[in-house]
């Protein structure tokens, strides 16, 4: 079958990974080069880990994830998944960091409990003062993007696969399958797939209903030295707990200390909007976390990374046919670590049409 897949972050990436490797022929069209360094997946790093909500699927899913990854790197020829394990802390009841440690017993999956002093002592960049507890498990670790960007783009067009980078799609022919370019050129083929994340909007006006798109940032810092080995050390921080929903990947691959919070946000439909780091930002991001971490302010700023995401009302990823166009958005910022998954549900759509099987796989659901 002839497929164009519009969007190189990794679902597209994965999804054109998926249909080459049953042999249908794939063209992939990138409004930028690959990786995007202002795409979602085009920073250095992701978590993947375990834990989610006790009433979420997606924590059975990372099963089949994880298996779906295994796939991808037999075929690359390594890995590119640092698996040093996940922390969270909970500082409030009932915050998220307790929710998570719920799922996880739910689910039987493993973890180690820690209190107050006994965290702070095996990670001395938490302040034990602020936190009612901590636990890790080893099911978790760091995906290192960029990497999987560059061997993928590699074995794609070792594979015969038409990959276009700096190829804008400005319109979609959803009856007709057929994409127009920037340049005024079309493309035509029995299936489309759309995964171009918070420009989806751009091409589908009517889904920004459906698909809030917002702004954020990540800041890279450089720790105190007496701290610069403990984080060298230490597992992907997934929740630092309390209101700040932060997380923290230590360095890792070609990326250093990165933090993140969902309270760093704002709705931007366009988003190509506002993509110069602003003055101040780093700290700002920065300063969210304290508590729970101690000697904040000793953090040196090292750079600003923006970046653009789709959200949906659930936090559930999105899927919808038109015609002989699959949109498909991984959703809420949590995305990355289903690549993979992503890539072989939308390829097993694509062989066997079943829309109401691609959705609940989607959704972490019962099908």
């Amino acid at each position: 079958m002839q497929v164009i897949v519009v969007g190189a972050g990794i679902a597209g990436l994965c999804t054109a990974w998926a249909l080459a490797a049953r042999g249908h022929a794939i063209t992939v069209l990138e409004q930028g080069q690959i990786p995007n360094p202002l795409a979602a997946s085009g920073d250095h790093h992701r978590i993947i880990r375990r834990a989610y909500g006790s009433v979420s699927g997606y924590g059975d899913a990372i099963t089949e994830a994880y298996d779906a990854w295994d796939a991808l790197w037999s075929d690359l020829g390594r890995s590119h998944l640092d698996p040093r394990g996940f922390l969270c802390v909970s500082r409030q009841k009932g915050d998220e960091a307790e929710d998570f440690l719920e799922g996880l017993k739910a689910g039987g999956y493993p973890f180690a409990l820690f209190q107050p002093d006994e965290a702070a002592a095996r990670w001395p960049f938490l302040d034990a003062g602020a936190i009612r507890y901590a636990y890790a498990s080893p099911e978790g670790g760091a995906l290192h993007c960029r990497r999987i960007a560059a061997d993928l783009l590699g074995w794609l067009r070792d594979k015969g696969v038409d990959v276009r980078e700096h190829t804008r799609v400005v319109a979609v022919d959803e009856d007709k399958g057929r994409v127009h370019l920037a340049d005024g050129g079309t493309l035509t083929a029995q299936k489309v797939v759309v995964c171009a994340g918070a420009w989806v909007t751009k091409l589908f006006p009517d889904l920004a209903g459906s698909l809030a798109v917002y702004r954020t940032a990540v800041v890279y810092l450089d720790p105190p030295a007496e701290l610069a080995g403990a984080w060298a050390d230490a597992p992907v921080v997934l929740d630092v707990g309390g209101a700040t929903d932060g997380y923290i990947i230590p360095p890792s691959g070609d990326g250093g200390l990165k933090f993140g919070s969902g309270l760093h946000r704002f709705a931007s439909p366009d988003a190509d909007a506002r993509r110069t780091p602003e003055a101040g930002e780093g700290e700002a991001i920065r300063d969210l976390f304290a508590p729970p971490l101690t000697r904040i302010a000793d953090y040196r700023v090292s750079s600003v990374v923006t970046c653009a995401y789709t959200f949906t009302p659930d936090e559930a990823f999105f899927a919808a046919e038109r015609g002989r166009c699959l949109v498909v958005s991984a959703c809420s910022g949590h995305g990355y670590k289903f690549g993979a998954y992503v890539g072989r549900r939308v390829a097993d759509h694509v062989e066997r049409p079943d829309f109401s099987r691609l959705r609940a796989g989607l959704r972490a659901e019962p099908a």
